[in-house]
């Protein structure tokens, strides 16, 4: 069976594609889970990462 997209798809373990990885310039961690963010170290403020940036957005848009 020749599907494409099962050809395309990534080994386990080997990173979601286009995810930042803590490679290259040292990022700050997460304040809530200590997971590598999207921000340099230099970044002020609170720094979150994606998935407790998605997690905060929810909460706060249902908090009406």
């Amino acid at each position: 069976m020749d599907d494409p997209y099962c050809d395309a798809t990534p080994a386990p373990g080997a990173g979601a594609p286009g995810r930042r990885t803590a490679e290259g310039p040292p990022y700050a961690a997460c304040v809530l889970c200590q997971e590598p963010t999207e921000y340099p170290e230099s970044t002020k403020g609170i720094t979150l990462c994606p998935v407790c940036e998605w997690r905060e957005a929810e909460r706060t848009a249902c908090s009406g």
